[in-house]
């Protein structure tokens, strides 16, 4: 496959390494210093650009692709609150295809499987309470991770006793804290971590007087993120749409 790269700072060049490892062709690197670049014949030359910046430019990445055909396998979160109906309607019968996730790690998709499952067992013993925690590098700009959001959101759907997930305090390595654990009985917190170069690791945890649950998933490092992101954009060459994970890994996860 012909694929451009949309943000070549670590994890770009971590895709790049493992894109031409498996036989794949990188045809354009786009960063904040050549923006001008979308309108290239060498990006209108890939198959599918794999996008990972921040949240404020990801939309306007995507329509930036979208003008010229190309398909997006994107990383990037936060987007999702102002322009979900957007990208939906862009996207629909296969228009233009966008494959989002929030993390694109095999384990991740398992983890989240697991997730669910245990929330359904949980939803018969209301004695317990739950809470998330999450922990990322010092670099990561939003709290609580996409990750996390999509970990909580699960939760909500499945537990009869929370309603909203709700973002906690975040904790850095100075020693200052943002934000507040004050939250409803109904509201799941999720507090947040901002330590080091830790590549991510998220915790579950059900708690009650007589014991508690915890499940975990801890990254060593980003290749997990960047060989997903490369079999998402393999995923997109022969199917359309708004596309997941869940897409991606259904063979391996019910």
């Amino acid at each position: 496959m012909k694929i451009a790269l949309i943000g070549y700072g670590k994890m770009g060049h971590m895709i790049e390494q493992i894109a031409i490892a498996r036989g794949h062709e990188i045809v354009c690197k786009i960063d904040v210093d050549n923006q001008d670049d979308f309108d290239s014949p060498a990006f209108a030359s890939a198959d599918v650009a794999i996008e990972f910046t921040n949240p404020t430019a990801a939309y306007s990445n995507y329509l930036r692709a979208f003008k010229h055909n190309v398909k997006v396998v994107s990383g990037s979160t936060g987007w999702m609150t102002d322009h979900k109906d957007d990208v939906e309607a862009l996207t629909k019968d296969g228009k233009q295809t966008l494959f989002w996730a929030s993390n694109f790690s095999i384990g991740v998709a398992i983890f989240a499987a697991v997730n669910k499952y245990l929330a359904k067992i949980m939803n018969q013993f209301p004695q317990y309470d739950v809470e998330m925690e999450e922990t990322h590098h010092i670099h990561k700009l939003d709290a609580p991770s996409g990750t996390a959001i999509t970990l909580a959101e699960d939760i909500v759907d499945l537990l009869d006793r929370k309603d909203a997930w709700k973002a906690g305090v975040t904790t850095w390595d100075d020693g200052h804290v943002d934000g507040s654990t004050d939250h409803k009985a109904n509201e799941l917190l999720v507090n947040s971590v901002r330590h080091d170069e830790v590549p991510g690791i998220h915790t579950i945890t059900y708690n009650s007087e007589a014991d508690q649950i915890t499940i975990s998933h801890s990254a060593h490092s980003r290749q997990g993120f960047a060989l997903g992101a490369v079999l998402a954009a393999e995923y997109t060459a022969n199917h359309t749409g708004l596309l997941t994970t869940t897409d991606l890994f259904s063979s391996l996860i019910p």
